[in-house]
């Protein structure tokens, strides 16, 4: 992957959702990496996700600033250990604007304050989902460490065709507002083995940065 022929270039998938890679640098990745696994000790750490019908989600998570769990937000760790929720750091905030920015060429107007942390290890999928639990329509924020993986981006209208997968490799970023902003997406697949040798991580951990407006 690190001499390809063609370099891989900033791509629109959708209106209003955007892929740069190799947004993040191998130190940025590190140090977010770094704060990961401090933010996914006990307590509000990271935890199984249960679905309302009884079910699991392969990908764990840790939330920061809010607690999400299907389908609201809690300012404890509800379905998990019940502490508090941790604090959303202002790096993340600027971390977010900054990207959003860069993606669609507009700062956004209001702050960023959750951040939903996944874990993916080389079986862990996301199934087709909308994140419409926020009040407000500002661009999500997704930033990719570790392990490659089939990022799949949809339609508003249905969890099936039209989408487009696209390949979001340890340092990529990928925003997704404005029409676009509640369209399905999910991840069908990760390929094991494929982060940079570097970072120190067995497997994926996708920051997905939001808007409450709560």
């Amino acid at each position: 992957m690190d001499a390809e022929l063609f370099a891989r270039e900033r791509t629109e998938v959708a209106p209003g959702a955007v892929h740069v890679p190799d947004w993040l640098d191998a130190a940025r990745q590190r140090d977010l990496l770094a704060a990961c696994r401090r933010w996914a000790r006990p307590p509000a750490g990271l935890r199984t996700v249960r679905t309302p019908g009884g079910g699991t989600m392969t990908a764990r998570q840790v939330c920061l600033g809010r607690h999400w769990y299907p389908y609201g937000y809690a300012r404890t760790a509800v379905d998990g250990d019940g502490a508090p929720v941790k604090p959303f750091p202002d790096r993340l905030g600027e971390l977010g604007r900054r990207a959003a920015a860069d993606a669609l060429g507009a700062p956004q107007a209001h702050p960023y304050d959750i951040a939903l942390i996944n874990y993916y290890d080389g079986d862990a999928r996301m199934g087709m989902h909308r994140d419409a639990d926020e009040r407000t329509d500002a661009p999500v924020v997704s930033l990719s460490l570790g392990d490659t993986c089939v990022f799949r981006f949809g339609n508003t209208e249905t969890r099936a065709k039209p989408y487009t997968d696209v390949e979001l490799r340890s340092g990529d970023l990928f925003v997704f507002g404005g029409p676009s902003r509640f369209a399905h997406h999910g991840v069908p697949r990760v390929h094991p083995g494929t982060a940079p040798p570097g970072l120190g991580l067995v497997g994926r951990l996708n920051i997905t940065l939001r808007v409450s407006g709560l």
